[in-house]
């Protein structure tokens, strides 16, 4: 009996799809941050279906899993066996690449550096906007409660300390002293850490903590447009940071699997018009000019501060959330 499963399972790796049997469905695993289930959703029917009709035979499936980016990316590394990610933040990713799981040029395999959409981190608040939440300073007023996902866990909540700590130093008369001391004040009036952007806006909305939520523009457009337009808006400060959303195929497991055209194929068609569109819709900014000219109306226009020009780079932005570092100095301080 030994020697036929051994057999068994020799032939069945002779056929195409590494194990998989000639008509089994092609699977491929995208692992991502935990705000864009619904723009997955939709865009994973639509790739399907442009997919089909160039490979009628083919019997795609595609699987979903969201939670952090960054507990996303420790995942992967731990394991799960993503044939691509589709992180918040590049950080994530060249995790990856330094495991040895991603190739080290992955930013340059595909356009704008590998992010086919963007956003910010911008405000949602309590219809009415009852406590004059304007612009950054005003987190500060007496009696503000502000939601913040943990940002050693949560892209969302790095680029959320990042956008205020960007703000601060570059306002005239700023300094990374100014900067530390306002980020400083901000997550003293931060009771609760969600884990992850969902998680934040679930204690938002559902469990209904907090004054302000600081989140993703994307996020907060979908609350208002979608879930709940009569009970929330969305205030856009005077600056914010840019946040690029970026992705690869995790070039070990889709050579192990033999997944590679299938899983560049799907990350090549976010940059494709229906794969923009569908980003807008979504609430994503798109790379496409005039897919973002068709959907200014979505989205207001905002001094966006960029990792590069604020930090130098996200090696240096990264130190902050390194153990020792500057979140923890805050942290340690409430």
């Amino acid at each position: 009996m030994k020697f036929f499963a051994l057999l068994l399972l020799f032939l069945l790796a002779l056929l195409p799809g590494t194990g998989r049997s000639a008509d089994a469905p092609t699977r491929i695993l995208n692992v991502s941050y935990d705000v864009t289930r619904e723009f997955y959703q939709d865009y994973n029917a639509a790739f399907q279906r442009h997919w089909q009709t160039e490979h009628p035979e083919a019997k795609l499936e595609i699987e979903q899993s969201h939670a952090g980016s960054s507990k996303q990316a420790r995942a992967v590394i731990d394991g799960l066996p993503a044939d691509v990610v589709t992180m918040n933040q590049d950080t994530d990713i060249q995790l990856l690449a330094d495991a040895g799981l991603v190739a080290p040029d992955w930013r340059t395999r595909l356009p704008d550096h590998a992010a086919p959409s963007t956003t910010t981190i911008v405000f949602l608040v309590r219809k009415g906007n009852p406590k004059g939440i304007r612009d950054w300073p005003d987190l500060l007023k007496p009696g503000v409660e502000p939601i913040i996902p943990n940002p050693k866990t949560s892209g969302n909540g790095r680029y959320s300390y990042l956008a205020a700590w960007a703000y601060a130093q570059t306002r005239p008369g700023g300094s990374p002293e100014k900067a530390r001391a306002f980020v400083g004040d901000l997550f003293r009036r931060v009771t609760v850490l969600p884990s992850g952007g969902r998680d934040a806006t679930n204690t938002f909305v559902q469990r209904g903590i907090g004054d302000v939520l600081l989140t993703f523009e994307s996020e907060t457009l979908q609350i208002t447009r979608v879930f709940s337009p009569d009970a929330y808006d969305v205030v856009t400060p005077s600056a914010s940071i840019l946040a690029a959303a970026p992705v690869s195929v995790v070039d070990k497991v889709v050579d192990q699997r033999g997944t590679r055209a299938l899983a560049t194929a799907y990350l090549t068609h976010l940059w494709s018009d229906e794969g923009q569109k569908i980003a807008a819709r979504h609430y994503f900014r798109p790379r496409s000019a005039a897919i973002l000219a068709e959907n200014a109306a979505l989205f207001p226009p905002l001094e966006l501060l960029t990792i590069d020009a604020v930090f130098g780079g996200w090696a240096n932005a990264q130190k902050h959330f390194s153990a020792g570092g500057e979140f923890d100095a805050i942290f340690a301080r409430r």
